[in-house]
């Protein structure tokens, strides 16, 4: 076979490979269907049925979000020694129906907070051994994580701007009927996935801590976590943001799903940009938009072309560091340390980035000011940008533990 020939074999999947990215794919579709529910209307919910305050739906998202730094890195210990991945996921997601039922008996303050606590902590284990999975699935074809991670993105805009007309129907309650039924669903498409297990040809006497101490690795953490911190006022009051400017329900929805639009847009191709870029300088972009994004959002949100430019703005902000970082991380922690890898990248950006940016998101709010809490978190990014440009570097320049 000429080398042309091999490079289009590559290039294009067989009918084998398209329909395991199917199954892969709705996997992400459901899980992140999901998270178009939770992320634009859990709070909407806690503040409108249950009555909390700013301060109180800010400390319980940092549960939430706590969750995401010690139940990823726990799953992902036990998936790294188990013989079945897609086992593990498939018993995260049955817990996550049986706990969350439990939101529909919660009625006070700690009650809600225990639920969220249980069914969190096995939702948020749940993603991060999938993405080891695809990617063990991908093997070769890592760049076009993408593709297929692109329907979760789909499936969010799909319950963004759908859910507005079940709402005004049936009232914020039915946020519950919603999230429950796809997770339902979510657990019955896992046993349509099949398992695959790393064989990695890289050495595998590496530790965990030895990896993490080079800067490369450590710094890219930190950015991670600080730049998901710097989304706890987007992702915790975005809705009611909106709602407090005048603009209506069924507007958030289409501004939620516009953000997303342009995440898939990314996704679609973000392979050729990582193949012509390299994952590290697209990170770098990444967090350097992520700032200027949360100055844009907090000095000009009565502007229409401003808000609209700071939701196409989540093209870069999410897709564009998603994948970015997600590439760096697979190729940074190898073999047997894939799962720990991936948790500890999930764990410390999405839950202890995630859990801090909410805490102080929700103290900030009534003390300083909706405008001046976005100029915080658009400087936390800034941060996360000027330790990346100097520290984060392409998978060539790793250095392997000794």
């Amino acid at each position: 076979m000429n080398p042309l020939a091999m490079s289009a074999a590559i290039a294009s999947p067989t009918h084998t490979q398209r329909a395991l990215y199917t199954r892969l794919s709705l996997f992400y579709f459901i899980y992140f269907s999901a998270i178009g529910v939770f992320v634009p209307y859990w709070t909407v919910y806690l503040q409108d049925e249950k009555g909390f305050s700013a301060a109180q739906i800010g400390e319980l998202m940092a549960v939430f979000m706590l969750t995401k730094m010690i139940a990823p890195f726990l799953w992902g210990w036990i998936s790294d020694r188990s013989n079945s991945r897609i086992g593990m996921i498939r018993w995260a997601c049955f817990i996550t129906i049986v706990c969350f039922a439990l939101c529909y008996v919660s009625s006070g303050y700690w009650s809600m907070l225990l639920v969220i606590m249980a069914y969190s902590f096995f939702w948020n284990a749940a993603l991060p051994q999938f993405e080891v999975l695809t990617l063990n699935h991908l093997e070769s074809r890592a760049s076009r994580y993408s593709q297929i991670r692109l329907w979760g993105s789909i499936g969010f805009i799909v319950m963004v701007v759908l859910l507005p007309f079940v709402i005004d129907t049936g009232g914020v309650a039915r946020v519950l009927d919603v999230m429950l039924g796809l997770f339902i669903v979510l657990w019955l498409v896992t046993w349509w996935v099949p398992d695959k297990p790393q064989y990695s040809q890289e050495s595998t006497h590496e530790r965990l801590l030895d990896l993490v101490k080079q800067p490369t690795v450590w710094v890219l953490l930190l950015a991670c976590t600080l730049q998901q911190a710097s989304h706890g006022a987007y992702y915790t009051f975005f809705s009611i943001y909106l709602d407090d400017h005048g603009y209506s329900r069924l507007f958030t929805g289409w501004m939620w799903a516009l953000g997303v639009i342009a995440e898939v847009l990314i996704f679609i191709v973000m392979y050729r940009m990582i193949q012509c870029y390299g994952a590290a300088r697209l990170f770098i972009w990444a967090v350097w938009i992520t700032a200027i994004r949360w100055f844009l959002l907090g000095a000009w949100v009565d502007s229409l072309p401003i808000l609209v430019l700071s939701q196409l703005m989540h093209a870069a902000t999410y897709g564009l560091f998603h994948a970015s970082a997600i590439h760096l991380i697979h190729h940074y922690f190898p073999g047997h340390l894939q799962g720990r890898g991936q948790a500890l990248y999930a764990g410390l950006s999405f839950g202890l980035g995630g859990a801090l940016g909410g805490l102080l998101s929700g103290y900030a709010w009534d003390g300083l000011g909706n405008a001046v809490t976005f100029y915080i978190c658009g400087g936390m990014a800034a941060i996360a940008g000027a330790l990346s440009w100097y520290f984060v570097k392409e998978k060539s320049q790793r250095v392997s533990a000794q």
